[in-house]
């Protein structure tokens, strides 16, 4: 197999280059002579075999023969040229088959030529190939891993990053502290009167820092009801849990919902109709819930008895509440760690 010739100055390159190749390619030009084949010599030499002939009889025949007449004379010139235009005649046409046949065993060899080159192309646009689409391999199985590499190092710097406490201590002292009061055999008469709506939003928020007053005021207000309490406790469970992995619900800015699709879950809707509540979009805090909710039973069962706490406890708010009261409330880290762990939960699908 010769291989393709790109020199001279009728070579090209790229896709143009399938006709070029170290063989020729036969020309198609009409044949090589145009001498005279057999066909025309056998005509041409019975031709003159003929007419030599056809003048001995006309020049030997006897005068009394008849000949010498007018008549006779035409028939003796048709007799002299018709043979001759037959001979020609077959002449011409073995000639043109001859003709044919050679420029079909032209285009046969150029068509072989054409088919030879075409492979050798091909095979070698192949060769240059293989080694593009393995380095390009190489390249894309790099950017995995430098990917999986970066993953893996965002992922332990929110597990190692300085501990930082979801709520205040101070709070969580408090919270833990009270639960020694919240039997379920509470007397009705010890009961505390019910909470404002401010302040029971502002319990749920937790104190902000040691020296709120006020956040504590209220969550010690709160701590005194045992339905409030429950909330509370099961929420400040989840903030701890979620701190470990450096979720921390100050930070997440979750797309607010209208009050009236809260209103909707509070009556009993789940799934696509109240999904805007899911309003979470961290990726990264999405993807570490879901994961912890995977690999750790106690997690998955705080946040679990969390989003039991605050569906019952959100059914006796809305009764009351206000379009603001219901967003003041959706401001709160406890609705945030709700949007978050409904999310991860399914319970917006």
């Amino acid at each position: 197999m010769t291989g393709p010739s790109s020199t001279g100055p009728n070579s090209s390159s790229g896709s143009g280059s399938a006709f070029s190749s170290g063989r020729p390619l036969p020309r198609l030009d009409g044949p090589p002579g145009n001498g005279l084949g057999g066909a025309e010599l056998v005509a041409i030499g019975l031709g003159a075999l003929w007419l030599v002939a056809a003048a001995g009889l006309y020049l030997f025949a006897p005068q009394d023969s008849g000949l010498a007449e007018w008549g006779d004379r035409i028939v003796a010139i048709l007799a002299l040229v018709l043979p001759l235009a037959m001979l020609w005649v077959a002449a011409s046409a073995a000639r043109s088959a001859r003709v044919v046949r050679e420029e079909c065993e032209q285009l046969q060899a150029a068509i072989d030529g054409l088919r030879q080159t075409y492979l050798t192309q091909a095979q070698q646009q192949a060769a240059v190939a293989e080694p593009s689409v393995a380095k390009r391999l190489e390249e894309i199985a790099e950017a995995t891993r430098k990917t999986e590499t970066a993953l893996a190092t965002f992922h332990t710097s929110r597990r190692n990053q300085p501990t930082r406490p979801a709520i205040p201590a101070a709070a969580a002292e408090m919270t833990a502290a009270e639960q020694g009061s919240l039997a379920l055999d509470t007397p009705a008469e010890e009961a505390a009167p019910p909470l404002a709506a401010d302040q029971f939003i502002r319990a749920l928020n937790f104190p902000e820092t040691a020296e709120d007053t006020e956040g504590f005021a209220a969550l010690r207000a709160a701590l005194k009801d045992r339905k409030t309490a429950q909330v509370i406790q099961a929420a400040q469970d989840v903030l701890t849990l979620l701190s470990q992995d450096g979720i921390y619900m100050d930070d997440l800015r979750p797309d607010m919902a209208r009050p009236e699709v809260w209103r909707q879950f509070a009556q009993g809707a789940r799934g696509r109709a109240v999904a805007a509540l899911g309003g979470v979009r961290d990726r990264s805090s999405l993807a570490l819930t879901a994961a912890r909710m995977k690999q750790d039973p106690i997690f998955r069962d705080a946040a679990h008895h969390f989003l039991r706490r605050f569906d019952q406890m959100f059914a006796d708010f809305e009764a009351e509440a206000t379009d603001s009261d219901i967003s003041a409330l959706a401001n709160t880290r406890t609705a945030r760690a709700f949007m978050l762990l409904g999310r991860v939960a399914g319970t917006f699908d």
